[in-house]
């Protein structure tokens, strides 16, 4: 039997890529995997019996499941690299050694030489990656080496060198793949321009270069070079495709911690990601329940204070999203742009993910909380005297003027009440006039409701602008109503919420939960108005096509309507079908009317 809080843990995990880890129940380290699909892939360990015992082992003692997502598949791979490196797991076997991933290195030197290593030296060169494989770098180099003639020795190319006549140009001069610095014959002013360039290709900003690389691949076809033009080209479509660098690894950061937070009405997240030698080593993320009106920067700070003891973290420099107060000795950087911009936003996206997985387990576990906290939200978000545990939403439908019909649906505590939901048929107004309609049915609706005594709602949702909503409010007035129940109008952006006597539209967050069950009473009124609408128009039809039948009286017709649904269908029913719904002589009758009427 599998234990219920890791099926908890498996059915709100992320469908996006990420590193997942798999802990015992002394909160050990088992194994730690990547994946392009979390949710699937960790599902996988669990759903069948595995063919090595090994595997069958592991999967038995796994009790916590950690996940860190990350932006693509390649930033996976990478972070599994480093996390198995640094925390070693029993099951890993693959990548526990010391190897690393290839970078491209542009040389501190007179000259600089451009190449692969899976080494880094500090000594103020530069390096681009890591990338995930080898075939990357070289097609990148290859295509270096096609636009930039750069030399591929490693003499030193100090100026006392060259003036001396030290060295002689080499065969690569000779076939055209070096100007020949070691001689003189190209400026080290020259030579660094391009080494400029091919930094900007490395960070991702080719756009200037691509304007070289079109250039040479015209002038080739111009000599009637095709062959070489099209290599040019397909480089080109591999540098295009190629993602520049990952927030991963990257040898500038070096030992800093970045703290993040994410909050709403009940509780904080605060992700942390520690960074040793430019690599991801640990993420955590832990949920502060809020007790006062707590602010985000006060919360951060305790935070902090914690992680770091309990981690015994000695970084002197950490990364936040706003100013924090922890005194003088560690230096608070809040970057807006570049890597350390990159890495504060992939520990936001970790934070929002542990606290979307934590209300999915929330709703699952204990779903009256789960309500309790949306309808605390909607209160706040709207701005209404009470919670919305009532709401009703109404909708117009009259397609082309046609059965002007009118929907009502309720929820109640967040979910569709489907036994409350009612449907009007328009019976004072004439023609489409969608403002009238609207009076109409509101004051029908809660006319009906005081008559028999029923509980009003506490919201009510007009699909429609500022004009269906004074209609509504028309209605409102003439019960008494106004003031005692809160209404609204959305405008059809659904962005735009309209209050009465208020001009200003009030904009929601397009990803809150208040939006989410707006969109989800005005999609259903929607739904709920066109399906009776659609029936309404099809039953006249229906009606006006068999009253025209004779000797087909009104008890026949209603059976037909209900078995047929249409004319159409009607008529192309068989007499056995028919006989099957109205007996023998009138499925006669039915057939030869339709029959003799034929177009």
């Amino acid at each position: 039997m599998q234990n219920p809080t890791l099926d908890l843990q498996i059915q709100t995990l992320p469908d996006g890529p990420g590193v997942y880890q798999y802990y015992d129940k002394d909160g050990k380290i088992l194994y730690v995997g990547k994946a392009k699909n979390l949710k699937k892939r960790v599902s996988s360990y669990f759903n069948k019996i595995h063919d090595t015992a090994k595997t069958n082992v592991l999967v038995k003692k796994i009790v916590t499941i950690k996940h860190i997502v990350v932006p693509t598949e390649t930033d996976a791979l990478l972070l599994e690299n480093n996390l198995i490196k640094t925390l070693q797991p029993r099951y890993n076997v693959l990548l526990r050694d010391d190897k690393s991933y290839p970078w491209i290195c542009i040389k501190k030197e007179p000259f600089s030489r451009i190449f692969a290593t899976r080494r880094m030296v500090k000594d103020g060169s530069e390096y681009f990656g890591p990338y995930t494989s080898f075939k990357t770098v070289n097609t990148i180099l290859e295509l270096i080496k096609e636009l930039y003639p750069l030399r591929t020795c490693n003499y030193d190319l100090s100026a006392s060198n060259i003036d001396s006549g030290k060295f002689k140009v080499c065969l690569e001069y000779h076939i055209g793949n070096c100007k020949g610095p070691c001689e003189g014959y190209e400026s080290l002013e020259n030579y660094q321009k391009q080494v400029d360039a091919i930094r900007e290709i490395l960070k991702g900003n080719f756009k200037e270069s691509m304007k070289d690389f079109k250039r040479v691949m015209i002038d080739l076809a111009q000599d009637m070079h095709f062959e070489e033009a099209q290599k040019i080209k397909e480089k080109i479509e591999v540098l295009e495709n190629y993602q520049s660098r990952s927030t991963i690894v990257n040898p500038k950061i070096t030992n800093i911690d970045v703290f993040s937070i994410v909050s709403d009405e009940a509780a904080a997240y605060v992700n942390f990601l520690q960074i040793s030698h430019g690599s991801i080593i640990r993420s955590h993320t832990m949920e502060i329940k809020k007790k006062l009106e707590e602010t985000d920067e006060e919360l951060l700070e305790l935070a902090i204070i914690e992680l770091r003891e309990r981690f015994q973290l000695l970084s002197r420099e950490i990364i936040v999203p706003f100013l924090v107060d922890l005194g003088e000795n560690l230096k608070v950087t809040v970057p807006q742009l570049g890597d350390k911009r990159q890495i504060l936003d992939l520990s936001i996206r970790n934070a929002k993910f542990y606290r979307i997985e934590q209300l999915k387990q929330l709703q699952i576990v204990d779903p009256d909380r789960h309500t309790n906290r949306i309808m605390a939200q909607m209160q706040k978000d709207l701005r209404l005297p009470v919670e919305p545990r009532h709401i009703e939403c109404f909708d117009n439908s009259n397609i082309q003027g046609t059965n002007p019909v009118a929907a009502c649906v309720v929820f109640k505590d967040g979910k569709p009440s489907k036994k409350d939901y009612r449907h009007f048929n328009i019976k004072t107004v004439e023609g489409p006039d969608d403002f009238a309609s609207m009076e109409e049915v509101v004051y029908r609706r809660y006319k009906r409701l005081l008559d028999e005594k029923q509980p009003l709602p506490n919201l009510i949702i007009i699909d429609g602008g500022k004009g269906q909503l004074s209609s509504a409010l028309k209605s409102l007035d003439a019960l008494e109503l106004r003031g005692k129940i809160a209404i609204i109008g959305i405008a059809k952006r659904l962005e735009e919420l309209f209050y009465p006597g208020d001009s200003i539209p009030l904009y929601l967050d397009k990803k809150s939960e208040t939006l989410k069950v707006i969109q989800q009473l005005r999609n259903e009124a929607h739904r709920f108005g066109i399906t009776h609408h659609r029936d309404k128009r099809s039953k006249a039809a229906l009606n006006s096509s068999i009253e025209s039948i004779p000797g087909i009286g009104e008890k026949t017709m209603l059976s037909l309507i209900q078995h047929f649904k249409s004319v159409k269908r009607l008529k192309l029913a068989s007499e056995k079908d028919i006989t099957e719904v109205v007996g023998l002589s009138k499925a006669k009758k039915i057939v030869d009317f339709y029959n003799n009427n034929k177009a």
